[in-house]
């Protein structure tokens, strides 16, 4: 018949515009903004200078030279489409960084490389072996520091923590808490206003309304 398209052209003259929009964007972006791939089981897609956006639906995915996000929803938007926002069955791994997350919302800069997570956030950092639950997270890519808030849980091997707030910088493996800390560590317990772990090293500062229970220690083998 003339004149008839197969269902999926509009589909693909979409990914073809879209692809063509990201090349052109990020030949004039900065170094940082890096392309990306995508794919997705269906898509809509916004043109209009200014309001450039498109939704991928249904195992969708995007991919950058070092993160990869899988979601059932997820929609980038902005110049160059620089934002990307995923919902639904969320995974993010940074193999650059060691990290696996998953929550229950998702937003990320990757021009910037600043990412937020909401609702149920749980991450592992298999590089300096931690596991992180909490609330909220942000991550600052540049300075590769961490925040985490709401009901913050922290683990490692011999130690567990939990706070309200938590700081985490992975560079120099120090763990900043603050809103109710309480650390487990080596069966000891430690109370106080502000808590410091020095990870690598093994040490703890206190500061503010200290207290702390120590277990007795094993000698030579004796009971």
């Amino acid at each position: 018949m003339q004149g008839f398209r197969p269902r999926g052209h509009l589909y693909r003259m979409q990914l073809l515009i879209l692809l063509l929009l990201l090349a052109a964007g990020t030949l004039g972006a900065e170094q940082r903004s890096r392309s990306f791939t995508f794919s997705s089981d269906r898509s809509s897609t916004v043109l209009r200078e200014g309001r450039e956006r498109t939704r991928l639906e249904g195992n969708a995915r995007i991919q950058t030279e070092d993160i990869v996000i899988t979601a059932n929803v997820i929609e980038v938007y902005g110049e160059s489409f620089r934002f990307a926002e995923a919902s639904g069955n969320l995974r993010v791994v940074d193999e650059s960084r060691g990290i696996e997350l998953t929550a229950r919302q998702f937003f990320y800069d990757r021009e910037l490389d600043v990412s937020r997570a909401v609702g149920a956030v749980y991450m592992e950092d298999t590089i300096n072996e931690v596991v992180v639950r909490g609330g909220f997270l942000e991550s600052l890519g540049e300075e590769d520091v961490i925040l985490v808030q709401v009901n913050v849980r922290i683990f490692r091997e011999d130690m567990t923590a939990r706070a309200e707030f938590a700081r985490f910088l992975r560079v120099e493996d120090i763990l900043e808490l603050s809103g109710l800390p309480v650390v487990f560590m080596n069966g000891d317990e430690y109370r106080a206003s502000r808590i410091q772990l020095d990870l690598e090293n093994d040490e703890i500062l206190l500061q503010g309304s200290v207290q702390g229970t120590v277990s007795p220690r094993q000698q030579g083998g004796e009971e």
